[in-house]
């Protein structure tokens, strides 16, 4: 029988969404203390309520709660992966070489970086007069909507890349499971009352 010609990208995406898995938690973890008001002595905005150039750096939105209930959240399912996933069968051949041997504080830096790694974002939206949630107008709204979309991937791979150098072919596959996966999971925690717009 004649191999299948998508069978090397089909693994190439797999194990892209494997090593992405982690930022799922943290959305979750996120947009449950979001509804619940858990963690809310840490929802206070990063900049502190500081502007510059008459407009907020970040917004109310950019709290300190956000990367640390990612990074409970990216921990918890990277332990889940390291500990249970990874020596299912069919899943055992996702995992890449030396993941199972990273500690569990690894899976935290991965989700808090992915978080901050949003604020550039933030700080141009903001100095651009774009309220938190609110998408521009006219040229820049494609460019805004990816970037909204990506933005966390940066983060993630820079502290990934620490211990696993991602192969361009894995970066590519993120950036489209990440824009075809990231409006759809906004959304439904929008519907779930876990965040407050639907972008």
């Amino acid at each position: 029988m004649p191999e299948n010609p998508l069978a090397p990208l089909a693994d190439i995406v797999l194990e892209t969404i494997w090593l992405l898995l982690p930022l799922l938690g943290g959305a979750l973890v996120h947009g449950l203390c979001m509804k619940y008001g858990w963690l809310g002595f840490l929802a206070r905005p990063i900049d502190g309520g500081r502007t510059f150039r008459g407009r907020p750096i970040f917004g109310h939105s950019k709290t300190w709660r956000g990367p640390v209930a990612v990074a409970i959240g990216a921990s918890a399912v990277f332990e889940l992966q390291r500990r249970v996933l990874a020596d299912l069968e069919g899943l055992s051949g996702l995992a890449p070489a030396g993941f199972a041997s990273l500690p569990l504080w690894f899976g935290a830096a991965l989700g808090a970086a992915a978080e901050l790694s949003e604020l550039p974002n933030s700080f141009v939206k903001r100095q651009l007069g774009i309220a938190p949630g609110a998408t521009a107008k006219g040229p820049l709204s494609l460019l805004f909507y990816l970037w909204d979309q990506l933005d966390l991937l940066l983060g993630y791979w820079l502290v990934l890349a620490a211990a696993i150098p991602p192969t361009p072919a894995h970066v590519a596959a993120s950036l489209v499971v990440v824009a075809a996966i990231h409006p759809l999971s906004t959304l439904t925690g929008y519907l779930l009352g876990m965040r407050p717009t639907a972008r």
